[in-house]
């Protein structure tokens, strides 16, 4: 056989063949196609290494099929590009799918807050019990203050960052259980409230609030976006809906998973404003305003990016090639 000829024969066959591997999407009509022709230049490839053992020929052949096969059985994107999808779309339609858990979570954090702080305040006794007058009021007038500034600034932004990564992972990773997440909320809600209730007894509440603000308000809202992602995964252990309950147990892993991921870095910045901007000597309204806008920027990133990549369908799942076909559900 002259395998010339051959590629002369084929050429145009084959490169409709290529034509298709490169397109981005393809309808019914064309998967169909690709295929035949796949399987025609697959016979052809063998031909010609039967007939003419390696050659230029046969290598243009396998170039074209390594293509086709790709594009049939799929392949994953290169790192740059699953880091885009990441940030662009899995993240964000992740934390938007939160959103009521999370305010839900919010409002019990803020009323254990008051009601644990009023409570303790408005006796005496109970306020002692947390110590001597002498030690609360080292709490109030220095250790509180003094807290955000005795380690280097690098130091303990890491120091802080670690730590709320660490129980952020921990609401989320524990969540299946359904009482970590509530567990966290209640032992952050109350160690805030005690805490104000002394500083409130010593005339010195202003002082925390303007200590907390900055980078309080993205750290602690990125905790209780954890917690409700915890309880989320709960949720879809104790009552999946149509799903099976692993399916749907490892589908919201997949998709919280991701949450845990994207809460390190917000974390990051909330850490990084404590170390460098809390405690610094700068005037409250730039610090409260570096704080506020870094909460406006993670709330836009969650309820506007993510309320655009949710509509186009995104979940915060991995892609199909990546988590491998999902069960099919009837109905």
């Amino acid at each position: 056989m002259d395998a010339d000829a051959l590629t002369d024969a084929r050429r145009p066959e084959w490169a409709r063949l290529d034509e298709l591997s490169r397109r981005r999407s393809l309808n019914g009509d064309e998967v169909d196609e690709l295929i035949v022709r796949y399987r025609a230049a697959s016979a052809d490839l063998a031909e010609l290494k039967t007939s003419v053992g390696d050659s230029p020929q046969g290598a243009y052949l396998s170039t074209i099929l390594v293509k086709a096969r790709l594009r049939l059985t799929g392949a994953s994107d290169n790192v740059i590009a699953q880091v885009g999808r990441f940030f662009s779309s899995q993240l964000p339609a992740a934390l938007y799918r939160l959103r009521w858990t999370t305010l839900a979570v919010a409002v019990v954090f803020l009323l254990i807050v008051v009601v644990s702080a009023v409570w303790v305040v408005s006796d005496p006794e109970r306020l002692a019990t947390l110590g001597g007058a002498d030690m609360l009021k080292d709490y109030a007038d220095d250790k509180f203050t003094d807290y955000y500034t005795e380690n280097p600034a690098a130091v303990f932004a890491g120091m802080v960052w670690t730590n709320n990564a660490w129980i952020a992972l921990q609401c989320v990773l524990f969540g299946i259980s359904g009482i970590w997440p509530l567990y966290a909320v209640m032992q952050n809600a109350m160690g805030l409230g005690v805490s104000a209730a002394v500083m409130a007894a010593h005339g010195r509440l202003d002082i925390m609030v303007l200590y907390i603000l900055p980078h309080g308000l993205l750290e602690i809202t990125c905790i209780l976006v954890a917690c409700a992602a915890g309880l989320q995964l709960f949720w879809a252990w104790a009552a999946p809906g149509r799903r099976n309950r692993s399916v749907a147990l490892a589908e919201e892993t997949r998709s919280l998973a991701t949450v845990a991921i994207g809460l390190v870095f917000a974390l990051a910045l909330a850490g990084f404003i404590e170390g460098f901007v809390t405690g610094w000597a700068l005037p409250w309204p730039v610090k409260i305003g570096v704080g506020a806008l870094a909460l406006a920027i993670f709330l836009v990133y969650m309820l506007v990016v993510g309320r655009r990549a949710y509509r186009r369908g995104e979940t915060g799942d991995l892609v199909e090639y990546e988590s491998g076909t999902p069960q099919l559900v009837a109905g």
